[in-house]
Formats: C-alpha cells, sequence, structure tokens
C-alpha cells in the first residue's frame, strides 16, 4: 500500500507545484514525482504508516520539482532530472524512514535520524568521489560529451537518423 500512496501523492503535489511556477501542467515533471515518490518510500516502505507514506510523497513531489530547478540554475546538465529523483529524493527517503520510523509492536513512532545521517553522508562519501573518478578515466578514452553542433542537431536525430519529438521536428520543405 505505501508503495502506491507515497508515488500517487508525489505526483500531486509535483504537478499542483509545477503549476503554481508555470501556470502549465507538466507531464514529465509529474512522472517525475511519481519516480520521487517510489524513491522515496523505498527505504521505509515497510516501517511506516500509510500517513507517512502520503507524507513522504508529498514531500517528494515539492523536493524533486525544487530540486531540478536548482540544478538548472547552477547549470548542472541533467535533462531528465536523474539527480533530483534518485540523489536528492533518495537522500530525503532515507531521512524520512528515520524521521518516521513506526514500531507496530508498541504503537509507537520511534525517530532513528542519526544512524540515517550516517548512511546518507556514508553513501554519498562513497558514491560521488568514485563516480567522479570514474568518468574522468572513461572520458579520456571515451569523450563523454558530443559536440555542439550534436546537441542542437540532437543526439536522437544525430545518433539514430529520427526524432524522439515529432512535434519539435525540423521542417524539410524549402
Amino acid at each position: 500500500m505505501n508503495t502506491t500512496l507515497s508515488p500517487a501523492a508525489a505526483i500531486m503535489s509535483s504537478m499542483w507545484l509545477t503549476y503554481m511556477f508555470y501556470k502549465k501542467f507538466d507531464a514529465g515533471m509529474s512522472l517525475n514525482g511519481a519516480l520521487a515518490g517510489l524513491v522515496g518510500i523505498t527505504a521505509g516502505c515497510y516501517n511506516v504508516t500509510p500517513a507517512y507514506a502520503i507524507l513522504i510523497g508529498l514531500i517528494s513531489g515539492v523536493v524533486v520539482v525544487l530540486s531540478v530547478q536548482f540544478f538548472e540554475k547552477i547549470k548542472i546538465d541533467d535533462p531528465v532530472g536523474a539527480i533530483s529523483v534518485h540523489g536528492v529524493c533518495g537522500a530525503w527517503g532515507t531521512l524520512a524512514a528515520g524521521l518516521f520510523n513506526y514500531n507496530f509492536e508498541t504503537g509507537a513512532l520511534e525517530p532513528v535520524i542519526m544512524s540515517q545521517i550516517i548512511g546518507i553522508a556514508a553513501a554519498f562519501a562513497w558514491a560521488f568521489p568514485v563516480s567522479f573518478i570514474t568518468f574522468k578515466i572513461v572520458n579520456i578514452f571515451i569523450k563523454m560529451r558530443v559536440s555542439e553542433q550534436e546537441e542542437l542537431e540532437g543526439l536522437d536525430f544525430h545518433e539514430h537518423g529520427i526524432d524522439a519529438y515529432p512535434e519539435y521536428s525540423r521542417s524539410y520543405i524549402k
């Protein structure tokens, strides 16, 4: 149940927050909201109540929207919001698992925050430098950045010869 409630709540909060910012609904951001809700509930799925699953989802939806905006503002190239969905909402979900830890035997909320913070810090301390070094080594042999021309043409067109988004297709009529 928690795995359904959290993404449902996250879709709603991300959809409405995006609407508040841009005066339109954004299907892509709503889908990122769903993913954020799933990532957010993963750590605490077993040890939170359905009400807390909804709260975690609502917050996950807000966090993903604000995080995507933040990374765009500081010019981090993340076109699908993967850092926001998996990294930021993953950290939030791990923290939320500790904040809303519910002991179903005693019927009481028993927060375990410090262990969650240590886990988040340890995961970041391992994942960031190892990923950074790995990408730097791979980039020596295989360039990970495409040319500006390829970016402008679109990678779907450049690599596959098709447009992924026909509504934005170039006109071949002269």
